[in-house]
C-alpha cells in the first residue's frame, strides 16, 4: 500500500484494541438516539404527524395525481393505442394490447390498458408522449390504499371512470 503525497507519518497509526472495535462510538451513537427517544416521549407536541383522515395535507397546486384516460364523446377512450405513453415510461409499468378499430376513421384503440401503480414513478412523461392528449396525471388523487399488490395493478375501466376513493 502507497502512501505517496501524504504527509509523512499519515496512514501509520496502528489502533489499540480498545479503539480497534469501535466500542466507545457504538455507544455514543446509541446514546444520541436514546436522547432522541426520551425527548419525543417528553415533547409529544413538537412532532410533526398529522391526524389522517380527519386531517388531510395540503399539497402544492403543481401535485399531478393519479392517471385518467379521457374519453371520447361516445365514451371510449381517446387512446390509438401508439404505445408511445409505455415506450417512454422509465418505470416500464403501462402496458397496451391494441386491436383495431370497428369504426373505419379510428384506425385501432386499446384493447388492454394497464397501469402498475406501484411501479410508476409519477414522472409524467406518459401524458407529454401522447399525440392525442389520451393520458393525464391531473386527477390530484394521492389516496391509493389496497389490500394486496395486485390492486394496484390498474385496467382501462378503472382509468376511464377515474374512480376517487383508494384504488378498487
Amino acid at each position: 500500500m502507497s502512501f505517496e503525497g501524504l504527509p509523512k507519518g499519515a496512514g501509520n497509526k496502528q489502533l489499540s484494541w480498545r479503539d480497534s472495535i469501535y466500542f466507545w462510538e457504538i455507544l455514543r451513537g446509541m446514546g444520541v438516539t436514546i436522547g432522541h427517544l426520551i425527548h419525543n416521549i417528553f415533547h409529544t407536541e413538537e412532532m410533526p404527524t398529522m391526524q389522517y383522515p380527519e386531517e388531510k395535507r395540503v399539497y402544492s397546486d403543481r401535485f399531478r395525481g393519479r392517471h385518467r384516460l379521457m374519453q371520447r364523446e361516445d365514451g371510449s377512450p381517446r387512446c390509438v393505442a401508439c404505445q408511445m405513453c409505455s415506450t417512454v415510461c422509465p418505470a416500464d409499468c403501462i402496458s397496451i394490447d391494441s386491436a383495431e378499430h370497428p369504426d373505419p376513421k379510428i384506425e385501432k384503440y386499446p384493447e388492454t390498458f394497464v397501469i402498475d401503480l406501484l411501479r410508476c414513478v409519477y414522472c409524467g412523461l406518459c401524458e407529454e408522449a401522447c399525440p392525442c392528449d389520451a393520458i393525464r396525471l391531473d386527477t390530484g388523487i394521492y389516496e391509493i390504499a389496497a389490500d394486496s399488490r395486485e390492486k394496484f395493478v390498474v385496467d382501462k375501466d378503472f382509468l376511464l371512470n377515474n374512480k376517487t376513493q383508494g384504488t378498487r
